[in-house]
């Protein structure tokens, strides 16, 4: 029996080593993922501030396009409306120099035949306006205002000129704008493939994270039972007489409500509501000393409410039987129950251990009625 324990305690610690260095092996720690992700997050809110930049900016680019494409409507508004006015000002222009036309054929008519000569060879309303000599044949009237309406003509004219520029200039200012939206947006376009490629990359570093806990976890549990196995092997290697039966086995000693926890102890160290030198709180259960791995059992059928690590209790079992009736079983090297699972009366819950705040191995047993600590001689 002492052989075979033996060897099964190192065939779990060979195979707890194996899977360890499987883990170390090229691959990264938790702390390391855990960094790494940290990084990453940092990179993609610095990416997705970069991304909130410049989209204000392609915000303002389009905006200054419609404040600018609003102008143009405008300016060619305007430029239509000019080019009216020049029109007219031809058509004003043209209609005064045909009214002086008929004059000077009138006065032809009337005998003046040099003057239709002179009104012939003229090649332009310039060319008959500047030959001076012949001036005075024309009436104040006419030539004043031929003047006048060749000027505007002249000013509108320049008026029109000016609108072609500046629409120009905005057409020239409407095309750098729309180079400068397209330049933002493929920035825009970038930046939002570098988040998705950092979301991808948080994505793949959360998968091996929970992986690497997965394996942490396995490992853990390897331990646990190699701890487990060898604490029994010790124990049996100790002739202490005290044998690790299998999780399930059921041991019932008495005729009271509940069976003893520790069938194998060696002796009580401590009873309910002693006093001791070290605590001066009156002590909340009863504590059965035993070898380390000496089985301990529920005393009464129940659900395992808590299974798992306490500070002060270690390796602790609560079970709940109902009525307001829990007990609680402290200091185990391990556990053999888990929570959420059923108990039979006499069920094995753990072996005896010293984990905690224990000064050597027992089990602490205690009983509670209502959430308040009482005797468990009182139920055994």
């Amino acid at each position: 029996m002492k052989g075979q324990m033996k060897k099964a305690a190192a065939f779990v610690m060979a195979f707890a080593l194996c899977i360890g260095l499987g883990m170390d092996a090229g691959a990264v720690t938790i702390d390391e993922a855990e960094k790494k992700a940290d990084q990453l997050e940092e990179e993609k809110q610095a990416a997705e501030e970069e991304k909130a930049n410049l989209t204000a900016q392609l915000n303002q680019i389009i905006s200054d396009m419609n404040e600018t494409e609003k102008k143009l409507s405008e300016k060619e508004a305007e430029i239509e409306a000019a080019e009216n006015e020049l029109v007219q000002a031809k058509i004003d222009e043209d209609n005064q120099y045909q009214s002086m036309k008929k004059r000077i054929k009138f006065m032809y008519e009337g005998g003046n035949a040099q003057f239709l000569e002179i009104l012939m060879e003229s090649k332009s309303i310039g060319d008959l306006l500047n030959k001076a000599e012949y001036v005075s044949l024309l009436s104040a009237y006419d030539r004043d205002m031929l003047t006048e309406f060749q000027n505007t003509v002249k000013e509108v004219e320049e008026k029109e000129a000016a609108l072609q520029e500046e629409y120009a200039d905005l057409n020239e200012l409407q095309d750098q704008l729309a180079a400068q939206q397209t330049e933002v947006q493929q920035l825009v376009n970038s930046k939002e493939a570098q988040i998705a490629e950092i979301q991808d990359e948080i994505q793949a570093n959360s998968e091996t994270l929970e992986k690497l806990k997965e394996e942490a976890e396995k490992a853990k549990r390897l331990r646990e039972e190699q701890a487990k196995a060898a604490q029994a092997a010790q124990a049996a290697q100790s002739g202490s007489g005290v044998s690790a039966p299998a999780s399930g086995g059921t041991v019932v000693s008495g005729s009271g409500y509940f069976t003893h926890p520790c069938p194998g102890m060696t002796y009580q160290s401590s009873y309910f509501g002693e006093v001791r030198s070290f605590d001066p709180t009156p002590h909340k259960g009863n504590d059965y000393a035993a070898p380390t791995g000496t089985p301990t059992y529920a005393a009464a059928a129940g659900t395992v409410i808590q299974a798992g690590w306490s500070n002060s209790a270690g390796n602790w079992v609560v079970i709940n039987h109902g009525n307001g009736l829990v007990t609680k079983y402290m200091h185990h090297s391990s556990i053999c129950v888990s929570s959420g699972q059923y108990v039979e009366k006499g069920q094995q819950i753990g072996y005896v251990g010293s984990t905690g705040q224990s000064t050597g191995p027992h089990l602490h047993f205690q009983v509670e009625l209502n959430g308040v600590a009482v005797s468990p001689d009182s139920y055994m």
